[in-house]
């Protein structure tokens, strides 16, 4: 069982749509300070692309894309707030954050109308980005806490650059929101590693199909649809892996795979990550058995894919 302080670590790091240059800060300082025991050395490329990191490894056949942006909301006037992205809260959340007069800790609440407001004693400057504010927890079969999207696809790549020999890690931004840097991102690599196959290491939700605790799921497709041959080589090696893993089919929703699939570039992409409960709450929940189960096929696509 792997040690999950990195993952905590992750949680509490302020990172919404738009404002992802401290998890990339935090990105390079990791490997900077971890590259010298990782079994091989990445290529770092940080500059000319915008608040993305991209670890390239050896002789690169495969793509893991994990997005570094999670929702949140954005101060208006007086006491209202916009979403970003698409938070999730019945009544309130605890949320946090900082303007130029100082720290900020309140509650995001909905009002009966359905608009956002918060209760800080005075007027946020606009503009201001608020996030739910950290609250990790783990027992010995579950986390729970905000933002394991993407959180836990961030760990699961910084985990595969242990022990990575070929293969491209990429952490891009903007998917919460729409738009996102998938898009460029992978046309770069396509262009300068003729990298033609990417896996989206994000997280999905627990549904009526998809089940907690019964390993990572393999989605065939959401409101995109990926082609079908790249993806059935997937659960090809999903079975030999000996990796627990369910199928997940959706007509909704979409994630970097999306921005991947709109570029006129003939780049394969495949959703593989595990499922949680409460997504974008400020409580939601993964099993350890799905977070085990999506390292260990990770490893296994990357050696074979």
């Amino acid at each position: 069982m792997p040690q999950f302080d990195l993952l905590e670590k992750l949680t509490t790091i302020h990172s919404p749509t738009g404002e992802e240059w401290r998890m990339k800060q935090f990105i390079l300082e990791y490997v900077e300070a971890n590259k010298g025991s990782w079994h091989f050395e990445p290529q770092i490329i940080a500059d000319g692309i915008q608040d993305a990191v991209i670890l390239v490894f050896g002789t690169p056949r495969t793509a893991v894309f994990a997005h570094m942006d999670t929702v949140g909301f954005t101060a208006r006037y007086a006491n209202q707030l916009l979403p970003v992205g698409s938070p999730a809260i019945e009544q309130s959340a605890l949320v946090c954050g900082e303007d130029t007069l100082g720290l900020i800790s309140c509650k995001a609440e909905t009002t009966e109308s359905g608009h956002l407001h918060h209760d800080f004693p005075r007027a946020i400057e606009r503009g201001t980005s608020l996030v739910y504010s950290p609250n990790y927890k783990e027992d010995p079969t579950r986390i729970k806490s905000p933002y394991l999207d993407n959180r836990l696809g961030i760990f699961i790549a910084l985990k595969l650059a242990e022990t990575l020999e070929h293969g491209v890690l990429v952490f891009g931004g903007g998917e919460e929101h729409g738009g996102g840097s998938a898009g460029f991102l992978a046309r770069l690599l396509f262009e300068k590693y003729k990298i033609s196959q990417s896996l989206i290491c994000d997280v999905t939700w627990v549904t009526d199909g998809v089940f907690a605790g019964e390993g990572v799921a393999v989605s065939m497709r959401d409101a995109f649809i990926p082609r079908r041959s790249y993806v059935d080589r997937i659960l090809q090696l999903a079975e030999k892996s000996a990796q627990p893993f369910q199928l997940e089919v959706e007509g909704t929703g979409g994630s970097d795979g999306s921005e991947i699939h709109i570029q006129p570039y003939p780049i394969d992409w495949c959703f593989v990550g595990a499922p949680i409960l409460n997504p974008h709450s400020p409580v939601e929940v993964v099993d350890k058995r799905d977070v085990l189960s999506m390292l260990g096929l990770y490893k296994y696509l990357l050696q074979h894919l």
